[in-house]
């Protein structure tokens, strides 16, 4: 299965890179919401993986730009973000996200929200 990371945050990148490669994806990364669009169309990957707050376009922002791309209905969207309000987690979940993951997080919780997506090993 393909992934893609996208975080403005190189470490942050790298771990879910990591926790990703370690349960068998192909991971790709992208550093902002542009990056993200432009790999979604170059090659549509099965879960992204989407910070919320990145600088120029928003996680969420991608989220909705995504609602009516070709390969959004096989594509699994996680928000993985510091937002822990009920309405921010609603409005992302509203907007198109599948599941949403907070930070900080461990490689079990990730795990988890895969095994509820049906994605990954």
């Amino acid at each position: 299965m393909n992934a893609l990371v996208v975080d403005d945050s190189r470490t942050m990148r790298v771990v879910l890179r990591r926790i990703l490669e370690e349960r068998g994806f192909n991971v790709r990364e992208a550093g902002d919401g542009s990056e993200a669009l432009a790999a979604v169309d170059a090659d549509a990957p099965d879960l992204v993986l989407l910070d919320w707050n990145m600088p120029g376009m928003t996680g969420l922002e991608v989220v909705q730009a995504l609602a009516g791309h070709p390969a959004r209905p096989g594509m699994r969207i996680v928000m993985v973000t510091t937002e822990t309000e009920m309405d921010r987690i609603g409005e992302a979940l509203g907007a198109g996200a599948d599941e949403y993951l907070m930070k900080p997080f461990t490689g079990e919780a990730v795990a988890e929200k895969l095994l509820v997506l049906g994605v990954g090993s």
